[in-house]
């Protein structure tokens, strides 16, 4: 209870103290106009108000990771707590605010644009590449993920009994290894999921997305009174390695739990509201707030995991029964009743939609940014989002377990690369680059010494990879301590409002 009770006052301080200091370095100007303000184009660049801003950063940044990741985290036992606490306050709230501030600061660029002016041309392709393949598997995942959770929330039998056994039994039945039922549910979230790529930002996620955020206002603090009215037991914190199988938290804890510390993910994302803020007053809450938020969420399940089921053992006999899912079914009926539980789990849902249809939307925004091809007309977004989509379909036909295999380890690395991007951000403007420095250099020792000792990688004896990779870690800060002294002073660029005029001529040269 008290390593619970501390993280959350850690995570929240965090926010107060550290917060500060890293929108100090940024330099916030309120009186600067934004790309929502300057750039408004009805679509992508939409001045929304401050709070649903926020709220919309939250959900896109915390699909299932904060959830599903904190629970596989836990069978490592409450040590788990030390990687969700201090890496989202030095690590993942520091690279949200970075990436957010870095895009406003630069026309709201998205992240491939933002890793090529600061890491140099060449890394654009790559980057382009690297990161539309992640966002579509992020969206494919997306789909099947949340369409079981609501499968299992409303069975096929309660949904097909009005109708009668045959009804039931057709929805039961599988085409091409898949229940009906899913197929349907899964056909539903495609159709939000293009809706919400297409249409301007104000329009669908915009509107439901405070509506999601009750659900998963309702989860969390279901859960965190049974925390701390005593439903759900705490385990003894011990820096002991609980994990069942005997495997080494260093370096597996910090890839299983990505999201709610560190996550490349969040980096794809803050540009979406980087280009929707109204004024840099609040960038602190938009985006080092959202990543505490989901720090505590991280922090809420990872002690669920371990309380519920009395240590590691428990837990990992439920996940070997029914995966992560099930141990958010388990939990949330369990201390919530059946209604409060139904809202729970559809707390939990509502993580990764929110995620998967952002996933999609940047998917759209990198080609356009690529391609250089406006987005204020609709046909250009339909050329754009056709294939995007037809890709994500065929690979649910396709057994991509040994790419998503490597998913962990891509999402860390591109964590690693914003974050040095943001330390050239920083020490361009000579303003406390350390930091992104310094959590830089930690991500990158551990994604370059998880892919060395792990069987999908080079799978080396792990003192040998932790050294190799200490080595990586250190030559790549030698590298930056020696340019940093010739890096070109960095000035915002001028954001001055486009003529309307002149913005539409440009869009039909464009189109044209």
């Amino acid at each position: 209870m008290i390593a619970f009770v501390v993280g959350l006052l850690l995570l929240v301080g965090g926010y107060f103290f550290y917060g500060r200091l890293t929108e100090s370095a940024i330099g916030t100007d309120p009186d600067r106009l934004t790309p929502a303000v300057a750039l408004a184009d009805g679509v992508d660049y939409v001045a929304m108000p401050t709070w649903r801003v926020y709220l919309i950063q939250l959900l896109n940044i915390a699909g299932l990771g904060p959830v599903f990741g904190p629970i596989l985290g836990a069978l490592w036992g409450p040590q788990v707590f030390f990687w969700v606490v201090l890496g989202c306050i030095f690590g993942g709230a520091v690279h949200d605010f970075l990436i957010g501030g870095m895009s406003i600061r630069n026309h709201g660029e998205g992240l491939p644009d933002l890793i090529s002016r600061y890491l140099g041309n060449v890394t654009r392709h790559i980057a382009t590449f690297f990161i539309l393949l992640l966002m579509l598997l992020v969206g494919t995942v997306f789909v099947k993920g949340p369409a079981l959770l609501l499968v299992d929330i409303l069975p096929a039998e309660t949904v097909g009994s009005w109708a009668g056994p045959a009804a039931v039994s057709w929805l039961e039945s599988k085409t091409l290894g898949l229940s009906n039922w899913l197929w349907i549910v899964m056909v539903i979230i495609y159709v939000y999921y293009m809706l919400a790529t297409l249409l301007p930002i104000d329009v669908l996620i915009g509107r439901f997305y405070p509506l999601f955020a009750a659900a998963l206002l309702v989860m969390v603090t279901g859960l965190g009174i049974a925390l701390l009215n005593g439903r759900i037991p705490m385990p003894d914190f011990t820096l002991a390695n609980l994990h069942p199988k005997q495997l080494p938290a260093w370096p597996l804890i910090f890839i299983t739990v990505s999201c709610g510390a560190v996550s490349g993910f969040h980096a794809t994302q803050s540009p979406l509201m980087a280009r929707c803020l109204k004024s840099e007053k609040h960038m602190r809450l938009v985006f080092y707030g959202a990543m505490i938020s989901e720090g505590i969420i991280a922090l809420v399940w990872a002690s669920v995991a371990q309380g519920f089921y009395g240590g590691s053992e428990g837990l990992a006999k439920a996940l070997a029964d029914g995966g992560p899912g099930g141990v958010v079914h388990d939990t949330c009926f369990a201390t919530m009743g059946h209604f409060g539980g139904a809202l729970a789990v559809l707390g939990v849902v509502v993580l990764p939609i929110t995620s998967g249809d952002t996933a999609f939307r940047v998917g759209r925004l990198m080609l356009a940014d690529y391609f250089h091809l406006t987005q204020k007309r609709i046909l250009n977004r339909y050329i754009l989002v056709i294939p995007l989509f037809a890709i994500s379909l065929s690979l649910n036909f396709v057994k991509f377990d040994i790419i998503w295999r490597y998913f962990g380890w891509a999402n860390q690395t591109l964590a690693a690369v914003a974050l040095w991007a943001g330390a050239v951000f920083l020490a361009r403007r000579a303003s406390r680059w350390w930091i992104a420095f310094i959590p830089a250099v930690f991500m990158t020792v551990v994604t370059t010494t998880y892919i060395l000792v792990e069987e999908i990688g080079f799978g080396l004896a792990p003192r040998l990879g932790t050294s190799l990779g200490i080595l990586v870690g250190l030559v790549a800060a030698a590298v930056f301590l020696l340019v940093r002294p010739k890096l070109p002073p960095d000035e915002d660029r001028p954001m001055a409002p486009v003529p309307t005029s002149e913005a539409e001529r440009a869009a039909d040269s464009i189109a044209s």
